[in-house]
């Protein structure tokens, strides 16, 4: 019986845009881009939960090192839930555990609701999440039936909006930051009615600095690859893309030699420039820069790109 030919992978750097497909974990979509791309290393920007689709950053090579500030930064979702219906993973996932009557709702009554679940709010997290407790994911415990008090969490959510309502269920855009959980959003509104509610569907739009995302589906990946690596690397943003929102500063050589070595050195208006993209002078990307308090250069990321 022969054996498949091995991957080859490789160093490859930058980010793809991925629009996640429902019923796929983050983890399993960043695997299936990954082995398509042949790429050696790759992260995503945190997760999706398999019911989601839409944005899904992935970040390979040194585009990796950004994960951590995409994965902090402002997001924006379709979300769709269902009124009356309370089930136990807060989702369409999950067994119904209590049916209650939808009372009768004027759009004043749904938008004083809304109201309260905007800006910087206390929200407890769903048991089935990938949040950690005692060293162990909170949805292990919640399969084993055990019950956990999960205590709640500072979250900001930015923007809470009816978009349309049909029967008893609301399609909401939600505009929010790291961490907020829009399932709990959505029992939380139904709470708040006195009815109940749970999420049906479930897109992010959008991740800072990628307001208008030109996403592309595994599907068409899988396409390109098959007309060969040019096709497939057209979906490959560069590293710098991901720092797209900041200023931009330009350094000589004798600059970019200091700050590669990692010497600290002022840059003439960096204090004024604040938190910056600093780019080499051979084009490549070369860190992420801030001013400390003596005014000198404070690398947050390095990158070893080739040039641009």
């Amino acid at each position: 019986m022969s054996r498949l030919p091995r991957i080859q992978y490789r160093q490859l750097h930058g980010i793809v845009l991925l629009d996640k497909p429902s019923g796929l974990s983050s983890n399993q979509a960043l695997q299936a881009v990954r082995k398509l791309l042949r790429a050696a290393k790759g992260g995503h920007t945190g997760a999706l939960d398999p019911l989601a689709t839409g944005l899904l950053p992935l970040c390979f090579g040194e585009a990796t090192k950004l994960a951590g500030s995409l994965l902090g930064a402002r997001k924006a979702y379709l979300a769709e839930c269902r009124l009356g219906l309370t089930t136990e993973t807060a989702d369409s996932e999950g067994e119904v555990v209590q049916q209650r009557a939808v009372p009768e709702l004027d759009e004043t009554t749904i938008e004083s609701a809304l109201a309260r679940l905007r800006g910087h709010i206390l929200q407890v997290p769903p048991m089935y999440s990938a949040l950690k407790q005692d060293g162990e994911r909170l949805y292990v415990k919640a399969r084993r039936g055990e019950t956990v008090e999960v205590p709640p969490r500072e979250v900001d959510v930015y923007r809470l909006d009816l978009l349309a309502r049909e029967g008893h269920t609301l399609q909401l855009l939600v505009e929010c930051g790291s961490g907020t959980y829009v399932r709990s959003l959505a029992v939380d509104l139904g709470e708040d009615l006195g009815c109940g509610a749970h999420l049906t569907a479930l897109r992010r739009i959008w991740v800072e600095p990628f307001r208008e995302p030109q996403m592309v589906t595994l599907e068409q990946l899988q396409q390109a690859a098959e007309q060969g690596d040019e096709a497939l690397l057209a979906h490959l943003l560069p590293v710098s893309a991901g720092l797209s929102d900041l200023p931009v500063l330009h350094l000589d050589e004798t600059q970019s030699m200091a700050i590669s070595r990692g010497q600290q050195i002022v840059l003439p208006g960096l204090q004024e420039v604040g938190r910056c993209a600093a780019f080499a002078s051979d084009g490549a990307l070369l860190a992420l820069l801030e001013p400390d308090d003596e005014g000198r250069a404070r690398v947050l990321r390095g990158f070893n790109l080739p040039p641009d």
